[in-house]
């Protein structure tokens, strides 16, 4: 077991505060939430509209919403769409948005609806991205993969904007394995062609923040790319998360060498740490935030501070459950 650094040492007793680090004079923040709202409208909306009117309260420079809309047993429907685009509407400045693997890839169960999982891909595309801005009230300026990388057309779900001298970036890697489904063809067939996107659209990301001198990264996805498992040193051939991780995100930040945050949603809970390792190494400029949800219904307000010995910076908003 790797002895945790100063940094994650002091990370929980400032938790017990509120704030992870020194929430005064923070150069940026903004939020970051996901897997919500879970439930029927009657019992998830509230808690979800409480919050977001808590999230425009603080007037973050923008929301980043991780994925997992809807819960994984309701309905993938137009309706439903709508009223996630309308809860989106409600964010007082800019939302972006990166899908989960609840609003499409499980659409194929009975209780979602019997959907066709690549058409609500589709319907998603078409429906919640607008190419060049975001979602929210005051959306801001976004590039789209679509737009900068022909190859890649489709993928107009994958975005990146900066604030100041941070670059972010977003990556459509969602839960469930990242959709490699190897019983279903065309789950196959879609899984490689969007892992090829994703690993350009990270390359491309770090070469920006090489030629600009960016001073830090935060990349937002859907998925636990550990899925509560031990963090593996290398991702195994069965995981879907062995090229866009495992070969590109890690390798490249670790060559790279200036702060990285990876926030992802999934599991459902809370978790700030250094897991990843290259090489039998610590990469411990690559540093993950899982957001609470589903039940935990609270996002976090996070403070980025490049200069600073320890540049992540974290709040819970919310209650409790």
């Amino acid at each position: 077991m790797r002895s945790p650094s100063r940094w994650l040492v002091t990370l929980t007793a400032a938790l017990l505060l509120g704030w992870c680090g020194v929430a005064a004079a923070q150069a940026l923040r903004f939020v970051a939430l996901g897997d919500m709202p879970y439930g029927p409208p009657d019992k998830s909306y509230p808690p979800y509209r409480a919050l977001i009117e808590r999230v425009n309260a603080l007037q973050p420079a923008f929301t980043v919403h991780v994925g997992d809309i809807k819960a994984g047993s309701t309905l993938c429907s137009d309706e439903e769409f709508a009223a996630q685009l309308e809860h989106f509407g409600r964010y007082a400045g800019a939302v972006i948005y990166t899908p989960g693997d609840n609003e499409w890839t499980d659409c194929h169960r009975a209780n979602n609806g019997a959907y066709d999982p690549l058409e609500r891909l589709a319907a998603l595309r078409q429906r919640f991205y607008t190419p060049g801005r975001s979602l929210g009230s005051k959306p801001l300026p976004v590039e789209n993969q679509s737009a900068l990388m022909p190859a890649f057309a489709t993928y107009v779900e994958n975005q990146r904007w900066w604030a100041g001298d941070v670059l972010f970036v977003t990556v459509h890697v969602v839960g469930s394995n990242n959709n490699f489904e190897t019983r279903d063809p065309r789950a196959v067939a879609e899984y490689f062609e969007r892992d090829r996107a994703n690993a350009a659209w990270l390359r491309a990301a770090f070469e920006l923040a090489q030629a600009r001198n960016a001073a830090a990264m935060v990349i937002a996805m859907q998925a636990d790319p550990f899925d509560n498992q031990t963090p593996p040193e290398t991702f195994g051939t069965a995981s879907g998360f062995r090229t866009v991780i495992g070969e590109t995100l890690v390798p490249l930040a670790a060559r790279w060498g200036k702060p990285v945050l990876l926030i992802h949603g999934d599991s459902h809970r809370l978790v700030l740490d250094q897991p990843f390792v290259l090489q039998k190494k610590p990469v411990l400029n690559l540093t993950r935030l899982q957001v609470p949800g589903a039940a935990d219904v609270r996002a976090v307000e996070v403070g980025v501070d490049p200069a600073s010995s320890e540049p992540w910076t974290i709040r819970v908003v919310g209650l409790r459950p």
